[in-house]
């Protein structure tokens, strides 16, 4: 049997289907004698898995497309099983059976161990759904297979989340947050290096209420002292820190583990204190200021990297320009911008005075032009300075190599291209000068 997966929307969700691939390969003979196969060719398919998003409306319209998709495969290749899970099937189970009919299966987020059971129920010709309890524990598989490269790998701290911000449906799709006990994640980090994983980049919907639920505390900072002790780790890196939660305790942890790379993905969201009070944000304008210095003096080279929403309900012009303001005071290093989407279900949905399509994204561009101007100044500024970088590829018929220093995490930030003659494989590390500065990725020499 060959099986064609599709793995859409955040790497939160990409740690769910690595762990259904590791079920598959290690139980296929329990769905057929033969087994079951990779492949990436969907038209040769028997079986295709989709695992699904919701976050926003893009990327809903792009689940249920790829579904769509997928199902015609039935009709022009080999298909003879369809797998709906994710997001997108926990939060429309019944619109996905009534409206979707090839779909043979249909997993919640909660219950992807089930994966087995689905194609081998399909396959002898019955359709089939589970939905676990989104407050139980999250199943926990020993075996996954990456799909990231081999040198570094995703590892979800938690799952769910508490926060409510009006916007956000997680909490319905995903349930309250759950984290994963400290032995099992040094189990599974533990695992991945040594399949060769060189960068461990921790995930959750909010990392920094790390073991509250578990521990009675916030436990982050003990988290990563036992990660740092792992043999064959290079860099450890943090996404998701919601600001209002970074403390002392964290910091001084990033600071007494040399692995914990000097990099946060810290989501702000906006800096007008009327929008952060509607979203249901923790902090005001002043908080968030107040905790970017105090980063900065703490960790002299640390790279902050955050997100912004243009075009909520009730944002104004004034308001707009107040966040233009603040990004070009603050300079951060990274910063990314959405369109705000209202989500059906959410309480912002609700809210009067919602934003034209074409002014969202024309304040968007706007922020956008603005970081561009500041992530080039902030570049420059690095020309001279000696970084490690990972190999992650060579450029096409050049002398050159594309790296990633700490100051990147993968996919969503830059790069730094190496002038050398030598040869080099995806997962090296090495010493490099920076040369050359553009918007945002450098160029850079190697040291010898």
């Amino acid at each position: 049997m060959k099986l064609f997966f599709v793995s859409l929307g955040c790497d939160k969700n990409l740690v769910d289907s690595e762990m259904m691939l590791g079920m598959l390969s290690e139980h296929g003979i329990d769905v057929c004698p033969e087994g079951i196969t990779f492949t990436d060719d969907e038209a040769e398919a028997d079986i295709i898995i989709v695992n699904t998003c919701c976050f926003i409306g893009d990327a809903k319209e792009e689940s249920i497309q790829t579904i769509l998709e997928m199902a015609e495969y039935k009709e022009t290749g080999s298909l003879k099983a369809l797998i709906v899970t994710g997001c997108l099937a926990e939060r429309y189970q019944k619109e996905i059976e009534e409206e979707i009919p090839e779909a043979d299966a249909i997993l919640g987020t909660n219950s992807y161990d089930g994966i087995v059971e689905a194609i081998r129920t399909v396959l002898a010709g019955d359709r089939f759904r589970k939905f676990r309890e989104l407050e139980e524990p999250q199943p926990m598989q020993k075996k996954r297979v990456l799909t990231t490269g081999g040198h570094y790998a995703y590892l979800k701290i938690a799952e769910g989340c508490d926060k409510h911000c009006t916007y956000c449906i997680i909490p319905k799709v995903r349930g309250s947050y759950r984290s994963v006990p400290i032995e099992e994640l040094a189990r599974q980090a533990k695992e991945l290096a040594a399949q060769g994983v060189k960068e461990l980049i921790l995930v959750a919907q909010e990392t920094t209420l790390y073991g509250l639920d578990l521990y009675g505390k916030k436990s982050l900072g003990r988290l990563l002292d036992e990660l740092n002790k792992i043999s064959g780790l290079y860099w450890i890196r943090i996404l998701y820190c919601y600001p209002e939660e970074i403390d002392e305790e964290l910091i001084d942890a990033i600071l007494r583990n040399q692995k914990v790379c000097h990099y946060l993905d810290m989501p702000v969201q906006h800096a007008s204190d009327t929008i952060l009070k509607r979203m249901g944000r923790k902090t005001n304008q002043d908080d968030i200021r107040q905790i970017v210095q105090r980063l900065r003096e703490r960790i002299p080279d640390i790279c902050i990297r955050t997100t912004f929403i243009c075009g909520f309900p009730g944002e104004t012009e004034q308001m707009h320009e107040e966040l233009m303001e603040f990004i070009n005071e603050m300079e951060f290093d990274r910063l990314g911008v959405f369109p705000y989407s209202p989500e059906e279900g959410t309480p912002a949905e609700t809210f009067p005075d919602q934003i034209e399509e074409e002014t969202k994204l024309d304040w968007k561009d706007e922020v956008m032009e603005l970081q561009q101007e500041i992530s080039f100044d902030l570049n420059e500024d690095l020309k001279g300075l000696e970084l490690v970088a990972f190999i992650e590829g060579q450029v096409a018929d050049e002398s050159a190599y594309i790296g990633r220093t700490y100051r990147d995490a993968p996919e969503v930030d830059g790069y730094i291209f190496i002038n050398t003659d030598e040869t080099l494989m995806t997962g090296d590390l090495v010493k490099v000068r920076v040369t050359g500065a553009f918007e945002y990725d450098l160029t850079g020499e190697m040291i010898r």
